[in-house]
């Protein structure tokens, strides 16, 4: 039995409590017949106890008089999960002196973060003890049991787990939705049943704020005369950062942030933060803001200026008023208040309000791809070398490969670019494609970049997207061209939605002749398949959840790789499941943010598969020419035998891991080979000009590999495990 002994508190109906307050009773009805137990729960520290190790939970018996521990955070602020006294022999150790280095524990691998919830999963039985944190499992210990004589008859039923942290320790702790059960339960799927809730600021709605170097932010405030609104928005989220909607407000309030303290009145009698409303400035504290589907925004004024508070800084907390938990509080950073007359720093930089993050395939909240500058070059094969990315690299600087010089002809150049007329296989619409050069990222990944992609000094606030899309104005366009990776993927989602395949065939076009190159031509033309049949896998997997496990997810995702590329020779390995994972960051327990980042990589890689010259590929077995998915530095790795690189000429074909929809290079391949100089190479190998051919004569990819002057001879694989 799970108790909270105070429990006269606001969030008492939704399983909240300080941990201090935590007292868990095993009786019979909890426990299997051998005293086998799991315990689970969140866990929120406010801070950390000083000094450390710090107690948890500790152990109580009748027959013992001091209380042993049983989590504890060490002096490295890991978690430790010690074994249960009275079920396992090595829990004597703990009611003697013997220092908790000598007796068997589970220790974690990375600290316990401060200020973020946590799910502990405590799982023990006679012979072993496990520790589970948000749902993986981080440890296990095979101890020895207590013999059925040596137990006493009623023990199990009067041991308790309680938590040993009290304010006299400094250690403020609250607990959630905390649950016993037998063991052999799903465990692991107890942290999704009811996961609590923290408010956080979005960053990313920031408008009108200067950040300095250093991370304080410049807000101008002062008389009535000079101050100027900044916006900011706070999500409601749970664990898993998904909005939650509960009919809740948020009050804004200005504090000193070295103490926290709060900022008094100015001079002239006005409070220090400020809000409108009709016109009217109100105290922010005065006018609280509404939560709508899990997000408050507030538009506010500073009029307390530093300078006259000895130049200290301020912070803003949001919180709901009436409930003083620090998990549904929100503080920003650290904010200097200057006058309108005061030069701008020329370290800083404005945040300006980006179109709000959105899931691309239902709507919801989601954070942004990776937006990266970029180079333009006109070759289907070029080879990656490092250039500053604020340079143009001229037409016909490099000798391209020369594997589609007869084969392919130009059909139009576009301005600063060769383009190419091509036709997809899945309808007639002719349209253009522009051929990459990359430059190589020697970091380990591959810093592709293309010329429509430098745009941090064009981005700016953006008019929103007409509700139709049949005639799709001038800006709408010009935003498309001159945004950010993330930019253009919600402006897409939003189109291709309720766009028609001509629709988008226009939009393409448009695009093609504002920004002078037809590269994006085809990650444009695919978005209304991909987010539909990304909707649709999503909607399948997850059955309407929030989280699915990554097993249910896995074997959703093979089922319509295998929809989309016809093979029946291989589908998708162990080693190709294990880069999805890397490429998403999936964990056991998947969102739907985490899907979207693996199918925006995946889908265009799998239509490239499709197509016949790349499926040729794929299937083929021996040899290989596709051995799966790779990163950069397992191809280079495959290039180095014993004694150093193979022989000038070996090659290996992969897919770029850091090229996800809407980027131009997404799904196109790389070769990664051999040169004459004893270096590794790196070329894109652009499949907009193969599917630009109308000739279905060609021949085969691999054949023109082959002929190539550098390319002699097709490498393996070596896995980094």
């Amino acid at each position: 039995m799970v108790k909270i002994l105070d429990g006269a508190n606001v969030l008492e109906e939704m399983n909240y409590g300080l941990l201090k307050d935590l007292r868990v009773e095993l009786k019979d009805s909890d426990t299997e017949e051998n005293g086998a137990f799991c315990f689970s729960f969140w866990l929120y520290l406010a801070n950390y106890g000083s000094p450390l190790p710090c107690g948890i939970l500790h152990q109580e018996h009748i027959d013992i008089n001091s209380s042993v521990p049983f989590l504890l955070l060490n002096e490295k602020k890991k978690m430790m999960l010690l074994p249960v006294i009275f079920l396992h022999k090595e829990a004597s150790m703990l009611v003697g002196l013997n220092p908790l280095t000598e007796v068997p524990s589970i220790v974690t691998q990375f600290d316990i973060p401060l200020k973020k919830w946590v799910h502990v999963g405590c799982e023990a039985s006679q012979n072993s003890l496990r520790l589970r944190v948000n749902g993986e499992i981080v440890g296990e210990k095979h101890l020895t049991p207590v013999l059925n004589d040596e137990l006493h008859a009623d023990g199990m039923k009067r041991r308790a787990l309680p938590c040993i942290i009290g304010e006299y320790q400094g250690f403020q702790g609250y607990v959630h939705f905390a649950k016993l059960s037998p063991s052999g339960l799903p465990l692991k799927t107890h942290c999704i049943e009811d996961p609590p809730l923290q408010l956080s600021i979005d960053s990313s709605s920031a408008s009108d704020i200067e950040e300095d170097g250093d991370g304080v932010w410049s807000i101008v405030g002062g008389k009535a005369s000079c101050r100027r609104n900044f916006s900011l928005d706070v999500t409601l989220l749970d664990a898993f950062d998904q909005p939650l909607n509960k009919e809740m407000e948020v009050v804004a309030s200005l504090l000193y942030a070295d103490n926290n303290e709060p900022v008094p009145e100015t001079n002239d009698g006005e409070a220090p933060l400020l809000t409108s409303y009709d016109g009217i400035e109100y105290a922010s504290s005065d006018r609280p803001s509404k939560l709508i589907s899990g997000r408050a925004s507030f538009k506010l004024k500073m009029s307390q200026l530093s300078s006259k508070c000895d130049n200290r800084l301020f912070r803003i907390r949001f919180e709901i008023p009436k409930i003083r938990y620090p998990f549904l509080e929100a503080f920003s950073p650290p904010i200097r208040c200057i006058s309108r007359s005061r030069n701008a720093r020329a370290s800083s930089i404005t945040l300006k309000k980006l179109p709000s993050g959105v899931h691309l395939l239902n709507g919801s909240q989601s954070p942004g791809l990776d937006d990266r500058s970029s180079e333009l070059l006109n070759s289907v094969v070029r080879e990656a070398k490092p250039s500053p990315s604020s340079k143009r690299v001229k037409l016909g600087q490099e000798k391209p490969f020369e594997i589609f010089a007869d084969s392919f002809t130009s059909k139009r150049a576009d301005k600063e670019c060769k383009s190419y007329a091509f036709t997809t296989t899945e309808g007639n619409h002719t349209y253009g494609s522009n051929l990459v050069r990359k430059p190589e990222n020697h970091d380990g990944s591959d810093n592709f970049s293309s010329d429509s992609e430098t745009s941090e000094t064009t981005k700016s606030d953006l008019m929103s997207i007409p509700s139709s899309t049949n005639q799709l104005s001038d800006m709408v366009v010009f935003k498309y061209c001159l945004g950010g990776l993330s930019e253009r993927a919600v402006l897409l989602k939003e189109i291709a939605l309720s766009a028609r395949e001509e629709e988008l065939v226009k939009f393409a076009d448009q695009v093609s002749l504002f920004s002078g190159c037809s590269h994006h031509r085809h990650q444009i033309m695919i978005a209304k398949r991909l987010i539909e049949e990304g909707i649709e896998a999503w909607n399948l997997i997850s059955q309407k959840n929030d989280h699915v496990l990554w097993e249910n997810l896995l074997s959703g995702v093979k089922e319509h790789f295998v929809k989309i590329v016809p093979c029946g020779t291989r589908s998708l390995t162990h080693q190709d499941v294990e880069l999805l994972r890397g490429i998403s960051g999936c964990q056991e327990l998947v969102s739907q943010d985490h899907f979207e980042k693996m199918w925006f990589w995946l889908y265009p890689v799998a239509l490239s598969l499709s197509q016949v010259w790349i499926n040729a590929l794929w299937s083929s077995v021996s040899p290989k020419w596709i051995e799966g998915f790779i990163t950069k530095e397992e191809a280079e790795s495959s290039l180095q035998g014993p004694g150093g690189f193979q022989e000038p000429g070996t090659f290996v074909l992969r897919f770029p891991t850091s090229r996800s929809w809407p980027h131009p290079d997404a799904g196109n391949l790389v070769i990664t080979y051999i040169g004459s100089d004893y270096a590794i190479h790196h070329r894109l190998l652009s499949l907009d000009l193969m599917y630009s051919s109308r000739d279905r004569t060609v021949r085969p990819l691999q054949d023109m590999l082959l002929e190539e002057p550098e390319l002699s001879r097709l490498g393996r694989i070596q896995r980094i495990h």
